[in-house]
């Protein structure tokens, strides 16, 4: 018998699969010693968030209706990377695709897992300066707004609970902390830490 943890595992079986996840459910006896069954969604991509800064402390934000909860949302750049794929890379043509940014610096300043009670996605955040500007050449799948505003106003709306999306709201409290503490270079930090 396998075990995670304290979970005895009896029996595993894929519920469904597609080219994005596969959802497996899990024949366990619980820690209490019960029996139950574990549902786990695995992810076929990493979750890759970038933060662009401009050096007058401005970033993009991209917009776009997400399906599950049937509503607009407002996001740093972001989207999935292979999992045989540099990660960097993959972020390179993510922030590309989504807003026609290209960055000469790339910092990674974050790593997180996202609902780790029902699924394995491991996510990825970078702070990309030295921002150069193109044309966005979104998937099908998206149709995308994008707006620039300054660091504070975009942290503001994390904290005020307008940008709901969790690597979003982390990668900008976690940027804020790395500005605050000197994290990161001197002349960006004072202008993103500088309220209009």
């Amino acid at each position: 018998m396998d075990k995670r943890g304290p979970w005895k595992l009896h029996s595993e079986a894929v519920k469904f699969e597609n080219p994005w996840l596969r959802l497996d459910a899990f024949d366990v006896t619980q820690p209490d010693g019960k029996p139950g069954e574990y549902g786990v969604v695995h992810f076929k991509n990493i979750a890759i968030a970038i933060l662009p800064l401009f050096e007058d402390g401005t970033t993009v934000l991209v917009g776009q209706h997400r399906f599950p909860h049937d509503r607009y949302s407002w996001e740093v750049p972001e989207g999935g990377g292979r999992l045989d794929a540099d990660p960097l890379e993959e972020a390179r043509r993510e922030l590309a695709e989504e807003t026609g940014l290209t960055a000469e610096h790339w910092q990674d300043m974050l790593r997180m897992q996202l609902s780790n009670s029902v699924t394995d996605e491991n996510a990825i955040g970078y702070i990309a300066t030295g921002l150069s500007e193109g044309e966005p050449d979104p998937e099908g799948t998206e149709e995308l707004r994008i707006r620039r505003l300054h660091f504070c106003d975009a942290l503001e709306e994390a904290v005020s609970g307008k940008i709901t999306d969790a690597l979003s709201v982390a990668i900008l409290l976690k940027a804020h902390y790395m500005a605050s503490n000197g994290l990161l270079d001197p002349g960006l930090s004072a202008a993103m830490l500088k309220r209009r």
